[in-house]
């Protein structure tokens, strides 16, 4: 049975193998060309996905490898996911640096998506607190890559969609907390005005910033959302508090049929959570878990969506070009095909090491659409006109339907990347974006 990404996109693999331990990456008996390695899936889109190839599954090569308690220094094995990082860290008074909106993703799918969160503002990109890698090439090498050796390389893989070579293990530099909650405060914003004045009078006193959009609204309403902000609290017991929190998680059973998600359903809830919240601003104190990854909570969610899966649109818009992202918004309305989990949030200016990466500094957004054929296809072509236009780029981890052209002006760089792809490393994704016509 194929593959799948996240959004419900099918693999082509000839065949796939489990990696357990880091001797079974020696039997390269396994890797028939192509090869890829695929952690836990969670990339949307085909970048995680190989034709006529092997897929090298990594998430059992989970182990711990060493952990400092004093500087919080942590060395892990590749297929790590972030929801065992955390239950081995939190208790001990530290976190991820940079997490984004899953949990279950394997730490070589961070560094090979070189991933981002809320605080981009603040920390930048996983990158930015990745001291070492190592790294294995087809031709049996293995690599300690880090800023200060095998240069290159590191900046090459830190990003590099896992094209350069299999991601063994890394080292991480963690943050310190002092409790297991989060002091959130939520806004209702009435537009993007609104948006841009609480995003900056946020960004100094707070590590988390971003904003749910309801991308169904238009005119002076256009950009609607509410605002999330929040900091980790101070106080408590880490470990007790820590331990209160396993949370209910329910599971959807079965594909949504198809007619479940249309204009006015969509409208219709974006209008419902949008004014759930009365006052203007709402104060609370939150779990981890509903703060960062709201939606792991729901298991298979992506069944909400049919058996057509769904497509992940995500841009970033140069900070000095509002007009191009208020534009985004409006022609997003008028298709009708909007999106009920739509994202707006602020890259800082802090560059990742990453030669790929893709956060610069400017708007990022994020929205979920089903996927229904061409009337997608047309609507995220008329969107990368407008993000080109205006100097941005899309996403890799989440892009199905992005031109060669359109990836090769939003990276302009690929060439120089393309030098440190190992020559049995392929994608779905990078063969498609790189071959014209």
């Amino acid at each position: 049975m194929p593959t799948e990404s996240w959004g419900r996109i099918k693999g082509q693999e000839r065949d796939s193998k489990f990696i357990h331990w880091r001797s079974d990456a020696n039997d390269m008996s396994h890797w028939k060309g192509p090869v890829l390695a695929h952690g836990l899936g969670r990339s949307y889109g085909d970048s995680c996905l190989i034709k006529d190839g092997t897929l090298l599954k990594m998430s059992e090569l989970n182990k711990l490898r060493h952990f400092d308690p004093e500087t919080g220094r942590l060395s892990c094995e590749a297929g790590l996911s972030i929801a065992d990082l955390l239950t081995f860290a939190i208790p001990r008074g530290w976190f991820i640096p940079v997490t984004p909106g899953t949990k279950f993703v394997t730490m070589g799918g961070a560094i090979a998506n070189d991933i981002h969160g809320k605080n981009h503002h603040r920390r930048g990109t996983i990158g930015n607190h990745i001291t070492e890698l190592e790294l294995m090439r087809s031709n049996g090498e293995r690599l300690r890559c880090s800023l200060t050796e095998e240069e290159a390389l590191f900046r090459a893989t830190i990003g590099g969609l896992g094209l350069t070579g299999l991601i063994l293990s890394c080292t991480l530099q963690l943050i310190p907390i002092e409790s297991a909650w989060i002091d959130a405060e939520m806004i209702k914003t009435k537009g993007l005005s609104d948006f841009f004045e609480v995003d900056r009078k946020s960004d100094k006193d707070f590590e988390y910033t971003v904003s749910w959009i309801d991308c169904m609204a238009q005119g002076e309403h256009g950009g609607r959302g509410i605002f999330i902000r929040g900091n980790h609290a101070v106080g408590g017991n880490i470990k007790k508090d820590y331990a209160k929190q396993k949370g209910f998680k329910v599971s959807v059973p079965f594909d949504a049929p198809g007619f479940t998600l249309n204009k006015l359903s969509i409208k219709a809830f974006n209008t419902a959570y949008y004014n759930k919240q009365f006052a203007q601003m709402k104060a609370t104190k939150q779990a981890f878990d509903p703060f960062f990854y709201p939606l792991d909570a729901v298991g298979n969610w992506n069944r909400i969506y049919g058996s057509a899966g769904l497509l992940q649109y995500q841009c970033i818009i140069p900070k000095d070009r509002i007009e191009d992202l208020k534009q985004l918004f409006d022609v997003i309305a008028k298709s009708g095909q909007g999106s009920f989990l739509g994202v707006l949030k602020r890259f800082g200016n802090i560059a990742s090491p990453g030669m790929m990466s893709f956060p610069v500094e400017g708007y990022t957004v994020s929205l979920d659409f089903k996927n229904i054929g061409k009337k997608s296809s047309e609507l995220f072509h008329e969107l990368d006109r407008i993000v080109m236009r205006a100097g941005g780029r899309l996403y890799p981890a989440k892009d199905y339907l992005m031109s060669p052209e359109t990836f090769q002006l939003s990276y302009p760089q690929w060439t120089e990347f393309a030098r440190y792809v190992d020559p049995l490393f392929e994608s779905m994704f990078w063969k498609r974006v790189t071959t014209r016509g």
